[in-house]
Formats: structure tokens, sequence, C-alpha cells
């Protein structure tokens, strides 16, 4: 079977056989699960399509991923988001849930990239002790960063409420709305 070579600017190539083994086109090797964690880890680009069929796969992988990730003891999502993600689907908002959950995370590696530089300076890199370390001697940073972090998720959740209520003036009631002054009131 004849490789094909990575072009620049090319997805690396991950084909699944029927039999559920996943072959490296590039390295011309079969791999697992966990080779491809460390083609995410290592940022980079690939994509997993269907032997037979060329359907991408992608996505489907990378959930097989999350939810052997989530099944080792540490998770990251609760049962209790776990289960609002999935009111989420069929719904109306779906698309907006999708795009602002993906913005919200991009705001937080932001946020972790920056605390990664932060650790640098502390001589060990950005290992577990690092970050301990530096949560410990810099407790008010991480507070401050934090509520940054929060507060640009809130605005960028009534950023797309204030959207949506001016081009269809349909949507109210969520919870971060924009305080608008009482009429009732005597100035």
């Amino acid at each position: 079977m004849a490789t094909r070579a990575k072009k620049a600017g090319e997805d690396r190539l991950i084909k699944k056989y029927p039999n559920r083994r996943l072959y490296d086109t590039q390295t011309s090797t079969y791999v697992t699960l966990t080779d491809i964690k460390g083609l995410v880890m290592g940022n980079e680009s690939f994509k997993v399509v269907d032997a037979k069929t060329d359907e991408d796969l992608t996505r489907n992988i990378l959930l097989q991923i999350i939810l052997e990730e989530e099944a080792g003891g540490a998770p990251v999502f609760s049962t209790q988001m776990l289960s609002q993600i999935i009111r989420f689907y069929g719904n109306s908002m779906q698309g907006l849930m999708g795009n602002y959950l993906e913005k919200t995370m991009q705001s937080f590696v932001d946020i972790h990239n920056k605390l990664g530089d932060r650790t640098k300076g502390l001589g060990a890199g950005s290992t577990p002790e690092a970050w301990s370390q530096m949560l410990n001697l810099q407790n008010s940073l991480m507070q401050n960063l934090m509520g940054n972090y929060m507060e640009q998720s809130k605005d960028l959740f009534v950023k797309m409420q204030e959207q949506m209520q001016g081009s269809h003036n349909m949507f109210g009631g969520f919870p971060f709305t924009t305080p608008q002054p009482n009429k009732t009131e005597k100035e």
C-alpha cells in the first residue's frame, strides 16, 4: 500500500477501517486513540475518514477521546453540565450555544496561555506543581484573570442577546439582561 506524503497546509490523514483500526497515512502505521490524542495535544492538524466511504469521522474520534478521558476519573464535565448541553440539541438556540461555547473555550485557552507564560518564570515550565505554586503565590492575580474571563464570557453572551433582540426583537428574559431605567420612577 503506497503512502502519500503530507503537503504543507494539508491535514494529516487518518483512515478508519471496518475492523475499527486507525491507519496514519503519513507514517504508514496503525495508531490508537492515544496516538490521536497526542496529535491534538501537539496542535497537529489531522482528519479521520472512513476508508471505504471517505466520510469525515474526525468529530466522532474526538468525542471518543473525550469519553475515554471523562471515564478516566477526573472529568471536566459535570452531570448537570452534560444534561444542559443535551437539552440544547434540537433547540432553536443550538447553533448559538455551540458558537458561545467555542468562543468561551477560546477565551479560557487564552487565559491558560497567559498563565503558562507566567509559570515559565517559576523555572518549572507549566507542570502541575508550577501551576500549584503560582496559584499559591499569586492568588490575587489568578482571581483577577478568572474574574476577567467570567466578565468576557458574560459580555459575549450579552452581545449575542442584544444582536438577537435588535434583529428580531423577540428574545428576552435571558439571565444577563442589560438593566433598563424604570420609567415609573419620578425624577
